[in-house]
């Protein structure tokens, strides 16, 4: 069967496509997924062809599958004229979009997961702005007002977390990083790619702040989203690399490894200049301790993670002392560039000391829990440990906003 050409009624698309080329390319990123590759090509085959009015492709990229996924795909693409089997030796979902991506030919890309969570009603609205020329990339978004998703609270709270932090780290505006249904202009992809690093999960966030800081347009729709009981994602595995991409990437961005400004030049964006500069501090409280405490919950864990390795030769109050130290330089630079917006080293060095010395606070607060404890449970676990230093750094927290925002970093004495 051959995809519906475009009818008259309908305006040619501002991204033109060579003749026999379609005008959207769907990858579905498959690993071992021999039972649901099958109904997912064929349903999104016949919803394509009666409602897309565009020609179009579907690629099945085989990530490295050792079932009989591949064959499966290479039975369908026999099947349609329109579905074309990619095969990769190595696994990982960033990856197999990276490499169809770079290589299509059409104007228009997208990828979907196989198990089709999400309705595929959203399809066109999704790439409607992309073929019109109106925006430059496109995601479905599960965390909107409108959306009427399905799922745990497990997965909805976890969702939810990661996004706020991505609001607090990297200053990203849009909803919903991980809803795998996502699409790009090609001519946007071929600049874009080379720069993305990350070849697994993080792939989405890290395309999508890189195209943000660019000064690219984000389509934003909300979908229907229904979850897969049988999703193989470990989400522990996840979360953790997530952290470190967040991690790499801010740091990226922070020393200028990224050609953020280049890239605004070359897409035609307004230049990097003191509108810009400012777009992401907060001018109120709200985003402020959005940010904030952001930091903190990465702040928090690398205490925790820190004070774990140092307790396995240390003693308890040393282990604090080390943990608290580290994660204070770190914090005090993560809050000065991101929770308000100074730039620079002017005053750095002053805002180091001085965040040592509300960090004195938290180490006051968190080693007199630890000596109470001894004092109330001698011997008690390490469970326990790590329960009471999270109580007191819950606790130091609040006191810690408070200090930076009315001395450490104060509008009036940075400007001293």
């Amino acid at each position: 069967m051959t995809a519906t050409l475009v009818p008259q009624a309908l305006p040619r698309p501002a991204v033109e496509a060579a003749a026999g080329t379609p005008v959207l390319d769907v990858v579905v990123p498959v690993y071992n997924e021999e039972r649901d590759l099958g109904p997912c090509v064929e349903r999104l085959h016949a919803h394509l062809a009666e409602a897309f009015p565009y020609p179009f492709r579907i690629t099945v990229a085989d990530n490295a599958s050792t079932d009989r996924t591949l064959v499966v795909a290479k039975d369908l693409a026999a099947q349609y004229d329109e579905v074309e089997v990619v095969h990769l030796d190595e696994k990982g979902r960033g990856r197999a979009l990276r490499a169809v991506w770079s290589a299509s030919d059409a104007p228009v890309l997208a990828y979907m997961d196989v198990d089709l969570s999400t309705d595929l009603a959203a399809l066109l609205p999704l790439v409607a702005p992309l073929i019109s020329g109106h925006s430059d990339l496109a995601i479905g978004s599960r965390l909107s007002r409108t959306s009427r998703v399905v799922r745990g609270a497990k997965r909805e709270i976890i969702s939810r977390c990661y996004n706020v932090l991505l609001r607090g780290t990297l200053r990203a505006r849009f909803s919903d990083a991980q809803c795998g249904f996502k699409a790009i202009r090609g001519d946007v992809a071929q600049r874009l790619l080379p720069l993305v690093e990350d070849t697994g999960w993080f792939f989405d966030t890290e395309l999508l702040v890189l195209a943000e800081r660019s000064g690219l347009r984000i389509h934003e729709v909300p979908v229907d989203w229904v979850d897969d009981p049988d999703s193989r994602v470990d989400v522990v595995a996840t979360a953790v690399a997530d952290l470190k991409g967040v991690a790499r990437v801010g740091k990226a961005l922070a020393t200028g490894a990224l050609p953020v400004a280049q890239l605004r030049q070359e897409f035609g964006r307004e230049p990097l200049g003191r509108a810009d500069e400012t777009a992401g501090v907060a001018p109120g409280t709200t985003a402020q301790i959005v940010r904030f405490a952001a930091i903190g919950v990465v702040s928090t864990l690398a205490f925790l993670l820190l004070y774990s390795l140092f307790r396995t030769a240390m003693p308890a109050q040393v282990s604090n002392l080390l943990a608290l130290v580290i994660t204070a330089v770190g914090n005090t630079a993560a809050n000065r560039r991101l929770t308000f917006g100074i730039r620079g080293r002017r005053h750095a060095g002053r805002s180091q000391v001085e965040g040592l010395v509300v960090f004195g606070l938290g180490l006051v607060l968190t080693s007199g829990s630890l000596a109470l404890l001894d004092v109330v449970a001698p011997g008690a676990s390490h469970a326990v440990e790590l329960l009471t230093l999270v109580v007191a750094n819950l606790v130091a927290t609040l006191l810690r906003f408070v200090a930076y925002r009315a001395w450490v970093f104060h509008p009036r004495r940075q400007s001293a």
